[in-house]
Formats: structure tokens, sequence, C-alpha cells
């Protein structure tokens, strides 16, 4: 903004300072209006409405002290000199005191002195006036970015409350077995998915996935992967027989590698899929890019299961090793997600996995003992989601 364009209040009772004062001011290129008392200048500032207030002190009616008192109140931003001739100390920290922006003793013998605390107090307004603009727009700024927030607080819960839907409830076969699950998502989305089915009274078939990243575009991809996998059981006939049963789980991952390649998702995938044979309790099983591994629960003591494999959704054409196992009549099998792993206090890899170990072989056979030995249900925020997926027979 130009001086030009700028408009100065003068109150002071002395005609002669105020007209020279004036005239400078003038000349300097402010707008000016004069005033010869204090009544007259809080009309005029109410009238008006000047950018700056120059007052002297000592003047009938209303004085200076008293116009400061009142804009202190009223107008708390309107910049104010005062001149005066009294000098009394006193006076000095009243008017400062009351938010005057500089005070100058008459007789001003350089009015370039004024024009710069004129300039420096008009510079200070200034700023302020744009740090009030500019706190103006951020709170308005805030005020959306809650408001986004909240719908999309709002949207996360929708889309927990579908993701959860989708989840199994706990299943028990009339032959003993019992699968259950529990997931902790770090976010209200998990990247995280377990699913599992009783095919036609004999194929237990189960997998647990980790898609890569975190959050809404994760949880997509859940619910993209349930969909699939139920095409294939419903409409394919996937661990529906004893062919099925041998080769079901390498062919189950293809599928899923070739349409995450195709689709580009931009998300790869690990998982542990196994299926059993409830009647002669054999297992087949694959593993794409799984830690950690499913830990075994028997009467000869618990065990990591054996096996590797590539993720899914990098490479293409790829195929994954069918491992075997015989189970015994009873036992646990425990699949964890690798968010396990941060919670527990170890550094090293190796080491969290000696310790998950341990926990699992002493406390931990069905689904509710293994969150009791992690404590999982008392874990606050968790850094990544983790999924548990137990499955039991005579336990």
């Amino acid at each position: 903004m130009t001086d030009r364009s700028r408009k100065l209040l003068i109150i002071d009772d002395d005609t002669l300072v105020r007209q020279s004062v004036a005239t400078y001011l003038e000349d300097s290129g402010f707008e000016v209006i004069q005033v010869a008392d204090g009544s007259s200048g809080v009309r005029a500032i109410a009238e008006n409405l000047p950018d700056l207030v120059i007052t002297d002190l000592r003047m009938p009616d209303l004085d200076g002290l008293q116009v400061l008192q009142q804009l202190h109140e009223q107008l708390p931003d309107l910049p104010v000199i005062v001149i005066s001739g009294a000098g009394v100390m006193s006076d000095v920290v009243t008017a400062l005191r009351l938010g005057a922006r500089d005070y100058l003793i008459k007789p001003i013998m350089d009015m370039e002195m004024l024009v710069h605390s004129v300039r420096k107090a008009l510079d200070h307004s200034d700023l302020i006036l744009q740090n009030q603009r500019y706190r103006d727009k951020l709170e308005q700024a805030n005020r959306g970015l809650r408001e986004h927030l909240r719908i999309l607080e709002r949207d996360q819960l929708a889309g927990r409350q579908v993701q959860r839907r989708l989840m199994p409830t706990r299943l028990h076969t009339h032959d003993g077995y019992d699968v259950g699950h529990y997931i902790a998502p770090s976010l209200y989305l998990s990247g995280d998915f377990v699913d599992y089915a009783h095919i036609k009274k004999r194929y237990l078939a189960f997998y647990l996935a980790d898609v890569s990243g975190h959050g809404a575009s994760s949880a997509f991809v859940t619910i993209w992967l349930k969909h699939i996998v139920s095409r294939m059981v419903r409409e394919e006939g996937l661990f529906g027989d004893a062919d099925s049963f041998e080769r079901g789980t390498d062919a189950m991952l293809q599928i899923i590698n070739r349409e995450l390649n195709e689709t580009r998702l931009n998300h790869h995938l690990t998982f542990f899929v196994g299926v059993i044979d409830t009647l002669t309790r054999e297992m087949r099983y694959v593993v794409a890019g799984h830690l950690p591994m499913p830990i075994l629960v028997t009467a000869d003591g618990a065990r990591f299961l054996e096996g590797f494999g590539k993720p899914v959704g990098i490479f293409k054409n790829v195929t994954w090793q069918i491992y075997t196992l015989q189970l015994p009549e009873e036992f646990s099998l425990i699949c964890f997600s690798d968010g396990v792993l941060e919670i527990l206090p170890q550094k090293e890899l190796l080491d969290k996995e000696a310790h998950l170990l341990n926990l699992i072989a002493q406390q931990g056979q069905s689904l509710e003992s293994v969150c009791d030995a992690l404590a999982i249900k008392e874990i606050g925020e968790t850094p990544d989601d983790i999924a548990i997926l137990t499955i039991t027979r005579g336990k």
C-alpha cells in the first residue's frame, strides 16, 4: 500500500504545530485529517477510519491519554504516535503501556524523523494485519482439513466394517478341527487377511495373506483377494476334489499372481496357503515370501514348518513348490503375519523367531492362549498389521 493511499488523523489543540505537521505529511504523500481536541478526534476516528493517529497529550476536554485508553479498548490494532511538549516520564510510560507505537517530543526539529516513525508504525500494522489474514486462512484450512479427516475417518470405519464382514467366522468341523483368527490392524483398515473353509466336508482350505503397504489401498486388495479366491472355489472347484487337493495351492497362487500383474494394483502379497484332507490328515501347502513360518505344535514339541517361495505379484510365470506334511491326530498349527515380529523385544530376526517358538511351545496352542501369550489384545497402536490364524485338533 502506497503512502498516498494512507489516511492519517492528527489531534492537537496547537493550531500552528498541527498545521505544520499536517502540511509536511501531505507533502510526503499521506492523506491527512486534522482536529483540535480529543472528543473531535474520537468522532473523526469513527467517521473516517484512519490508518494511523497522531495525538498530543495535553489538550482540554479529552486529553491524549484518554484518547489512547479508548483506542486501546476499542481499536487495539490502530497505531498511535504521541507528540507532546511535556516530556514527563510517567506520561511516556503510560502512553506506551496503552499501545502507543512511538513518543516524540515537541518541537519536532526534524520532520523526517516523524515520517520515519509513521511509516515504521504503518509497516508494523500491516504486518499484524497480514499475520491475522494468514491465521484466518490457516484456521479456515484447518477447519477444512478437520472436516476432510472426519469424512476420511467415517470412510475408513465403513471400510473396516466391510472388511470385518468379509472375514470368516470361527469354524468347528464334525471331525474335531477348530479354526479361528485374530487381526490387529495398525490403522483402521488392515492389509492382512485370512480366510478358510471346509469344502465338501472334507478339505479344510486356508490362507494367510499380507498385502504390501498399509491403509485403504492395501485393504482394497484384501477385498479383491476375497472375491477372486471365492470365485475360484465356487466356479472352478478349487480344493473340491483329490486332484485339486494335490495341486490347488500352487494353482491358486498362479492365478492370483497372473491377475495381480495384469491389473497392476501396485501391490505384492506374501502368502501361506494350506489345505488339509480331514480324512487322512495330510496337509499340502505353499509358501510365498511368508515370514515367520507357521509353527506346528504336537506331542513331540513345537517347530517351524519348512518352506520357501517368491512373493505374489512381483514376478511373472512363477510356480510354487507344494510341500506335504502328515499331521498327527492331535496338533496345533499357528500362522502369523510378519507384524508379530515387530512387537517382540529381540533385535535380530533369528532371536525373534526363537523367542516366538519358545513362547508358543510353552503357552500357545489355541487362538486364545496365543493371544494371551503375546498380550496382543493389550497392545495399543502396532507398527504393522498383525494377523493370527490357528488350526487345532484334539487340543
